[in-house]
């Protein structure tokens, strides 16, 4: 790729169109005029949509706020317990925060905030919703006991509809058996295959329910309701009558899992109520975002103005790459998309510092090489090819932090909260991009628009 700069340098500009047209503000108002050619329009946000067999992806590139920027709702919710086994409890309270968490997103709320929490003999379910200020209709919303159903087809061709879609409660009746019928629901293997699948148990009541059902329903499916949404809907092979089913299909364990985990939110009701609930302002957060943003352009400029003292005409294009290095960034942020909490944008911050590291370890050994007599041209090859070893180091020291501050498997003794992690996704983030833009950009504007006697 770098044996033809003058390439290079073209997609750079290419992907500096494409950036500027993803980091646009939402609903940014274009107007301009150049002789007789006008534009006086709004542009929305830009979105990109990809459509395969089965598969449909649609992102809205939006800069998302975390609750202590843009406001929102603070819930913590008490489960009560009383009526479940004790063994079941941490699985019930488990159910619970999955079926609040998917009763958020369809609530539609950018990036909720959903954990479990234990204190002793109390279970609670903390929940953190951005732009969220009505605080009552969130709590009747996700407050509500989770309602398991099992439901027949009416008809053969809304079976046939729902193995291409989804079913809904419209093609659709009950056939009197709900979540109280269901004991457990858990993952199994198959003794042949190996293969996971999802083992129910249910009571007497819901296993004389279940064994009149299935042999009416030999040869057609069944469908599980979760809240009125389609949790699964598979084929009944044989009438089953002593309250113990398996539903098999292709799972992965994971897949098993979350199964397991849907179903018994409905075979465990687990009761909510709020133990507290307040709405926290946009005010404080349009501050903290106005200070971060004044403390970046302030720190950018800084470490601008001494790249150009400090290396001249190669400071200058330095700070080019890093004008790219924020563009990508930002970009990357909107697309993933990053929630952008106050640690976040600190973390931004920090890794604008971090992103002319390498152009420094590269400028220094530039000029080592030319001090020992080499050509410039070749001295600033060098450069960058001995000054790679120091940056590939020092980067993943800094991304092996940012790593264990992520916390991704979620480690007992290396608690990471909704903060925390807002930083290290940032960081980690920009020092990935300042690792392109030192070694990629930096290199191919200097081998295009540098030149030296």
């Amino acid at each position: 790729m770098f044996k033809r700069p003058q390439t290079v340098f073209v997609l750079l500009i290419l992907l500096i169109v494409l950036l500027v047209a993803v980091d646009l503000p939402e609903n940014y108002h274009l107007k301009f005029r150049i002789k007789n050619f006008s534009v006086d329009r709004v542009i929305n946000p830009l979105k990109l949509s990809l459509s395969l067999p089965g598969f449909r992806f649609t992102r809205e590139f939006k800069t998302r706020l975390g609750l202590d920027l843009s406001g929102g709702t603070h819930l913590v919710l008490e489960a009560d317990m009383k009526e479940v086994p004790a063994g079941d409890r941490a699985n019930a309270l488990e159910s619970a925060r999955q079926v609040i968490e998917r009763r958020i997103n369809f609530f539609g709320v950018s990036e909720p905030v959903v954990q479990s929490a234990r204190v002793n003999d109390s279970y609670r379910v903390i929940v953190e919703l951005p732009g969220v200020t009505d605080v009552d209709r969130a709590e009747s919303l996700i407050g509500q006991t989770a309602k398991l159903e099992f439901r027949e087809f009416v008809d053969e061709q809304a079976a046939t509809n729902a193995a291409l879609t989804f079913p809904t409660l419209a093609n659709t009746k009950p056939v009197g058996l709900t979540g109280k019928d269901l004991r457990r629901a858990e993952v199994s293997f198959n003794n042949q295959t190996g293969s996971p699948e999802v083992a129910l148990e249910f009571n007497p009541e819901g296993a004389k329910t279940f064994g009149d059902v299935t042999s009416r329903l030999v040869g057609r499916s069944l469908a599980i309701f979760l809240d009125d949404f389609p949790v699964t809907w598979p084929r009944v092979n044989t009438a089953i009558t002593d309250g113990a089913a398996v539903i098999t299909g292709g799972f992965t364990v994971e897949q098993a899992k979350t199964l397991a985990l849907q179903l018994n939110a409905g075979a465990l009701p687990v009761p909510v109520r709020a133990q507290e609930k307040r709405t926290i302002g946009a005010t404080l957060g349009s501050s903290s975002v106005t200070k971060s943003v004044r403390a970046g352009l302030v720190g950018l400029s800084i470490v601008a103005l001494f790249m150009v003292a400090k290396y001249g005409r190669l400071g200058l294009l330095a700070d080019l790459a890093l004008i790219l290095y924020g563009l990508l960034t930002f970009a990357i942020f909107r697309l993933i998309p990053v929630t952008l909490t106050l640690p976040g944008v600190a973390g931004f911050i920090l890794s604008i510092g971090m992103a002319v590291d390498s152009n420094i370890l590269i400028f220094e050994r530039y000029h080592e090489e030319k001090r020992m007599g080499k050509p410039w041209r070749i001295a600033m090859e060098l450069g960058f090819g001995r000054a790679w070893d120091s940056i590939r180091d020092a980067n993943m020291t800094t991304l092996l932090t940012c790593m264990i501050l992520f916390n991704p498997g979620n480690w007992s003794f290396l608690p990471s909260s909704g903060m925390v992690r807002g930083f290290a996704i940032t960081l980690f983030i920009g020092v990935l991009a300042s690792l392109f833009t030192g070694i990629v950009v930096t290199r191919t504007l200097i081998r295009v628009l540098y030149k030296e006697k």
